[in-house]
């Protein structure tokens, strides 16, 4: 076990967390961080815990499961061993008291929130539901995966659809849009509550998953900081126009973001595009995590799209296979990107790094 500050499963810790530093400083060490895993060989494959299984199964048993789905992993360039637990993206929206439904076709792939709130008024205050089952098993699921993973690897904080994604969970898609304009007052009155539980629903799974011990992910994206680190969105922004988002998603966002040392931004799809300026303009968001969405090009051909992104002061997240990282490494700036590259194996783990390192 390691016991100076680093990670047993990550012998260069020291190294990679040095390529962080530099990266959320806006600078470059020898090459941009990278994260990069493939198959450990030593290891037979676990597979990764399902959103059903860390929601109903013993929780021994879950958390043996994510060590051995951790363990499973070699953790390749820059990427940090860890582990973000969670019931799926509406988990925000389960604190506040909604209920989750699995898919029964996919069950391992995703869960979402039942809407429930008919009336805003008939709602309001919105509040964590401390004794419900949804905070009290989550709340047990990080302190014992913090236990099992010290010294190991780390448990990464959780995937919060906050701000009006989760007034969206609570209320449906359709059915918050019009109320945009039908009941202006109680929405922004609702988002308000929302944007004021952010920090204490993010401190309570921090300390609990004890990540200020070495550091920790950012959520479901595995990049590392050594404070508070998390990946923030507004899905629900791809409906709305500039002005509802001025009003009432970018004083969200900035909340969020500076309440953390280091916070991603997750961008989808297209007609999200239309906040440009006002995200470039949330001076706390240090990094964009562009998905075109399904039916769109890949990554790869939005190159132009992520070197504005760069020049407005912005880093931005590759996604990319091995074969197309040389594209990205001749387009992008190297001292504002970070690399996230499946390998099939050591070889070409090694051959991507070997790559990104000669092209910078």
């Amino acid at each position: 076990m390691a016991t100076d500050g680093t990670l047993s499963l990550k012998p260069d810790f020291h190294e990679a967390a040095r390529r962080w530093e530099a990266f959320w400083q806006g600078e470059m060490l020898d090459r941009p961080p990278v994260v990069i895993t493939c198959p450990a060989e030593e290891a037979e494959p676990v597979a990764r815990p399902t959103y059903r299984q860390m929601l109903h199964d013993p929780i021994e048993e879950v958390v043996r499961q994510a060590d051995g789905y951790v363990r499973s992993i070699y953790w390749g360039g820059d990427a940090m061993p860890q582990f973000s637990p969670g019931f799926g993206p509406d988990i925000f929206a389960a604190f506040l008291g909604a209920e989750l439904e699995f898919s029964r076709e996919q069950e391992h792939r995703t869960s979402w929130a039942v809407p429930f709130v008919e009336d805003w008024a008939d709602v309001l205050p919105l509040t964590i539901d401390e004794e419900g089952h949804y905070w009290t098993r989550m709340r047990e699921l990080t302190r014992r995966m913090a236990e099992v993973a010290e010294r190991h690897w780390l448990v990464s904080h959780l995937d919060l659809h906050s701000n009006l994604d989760a007034l969206e969970s609570l209320r449906g898609a359709t059915a918050l849009c019009l109320d945009l304009y039908e009941h202006p007052e109680l929405v922004a009155e609702a988002n308000d509550q929302v944007r004021a539980l952010y920090a204490p629903i993010y401190d309570t799974f921090h300390q609990d998953g004890e990540m200020d011990r070495v550091g920790t992910g950012a959520g479901w994206i595995p990049a590392f900081c050594k404070g508070k680190c998390n990946t923030t969105q507004c899905d629900f922004a791809a409906l709305i126009g500039p002005e509802h988002f001025d009003r009432l998603v970018a004083p969200d966002l900035e909340a969020e973001a500076e309440h953390l040392d280091c916070c991603i931004y997750h961008w989808d799809g297209p007609t999200a595009l239309v906040h440009l300026d006002s995200l470039m303009a949330i001076e706390a968001i240090d990094c964009i995590q562009w998905v075109p969405g399904a039916g769109n090009p890949p990554l790869v051909e939005w190159l132009d799209l992520l070197a504005e992104v760069q020049e407005r002061g912005k880093s931005v997240m590759a996604y990319c296979s091995p074969a197309e990282v040389p594209r990205f490494v001749e387009r992008l700036r190297p001292d504002r990107v970070f690399y996230r590259v499946g390998a099939a194996d050591r070889g070409e783990l090694e051959r991507t790094l070997q790559l990104i390192t000669d092209g910078t």
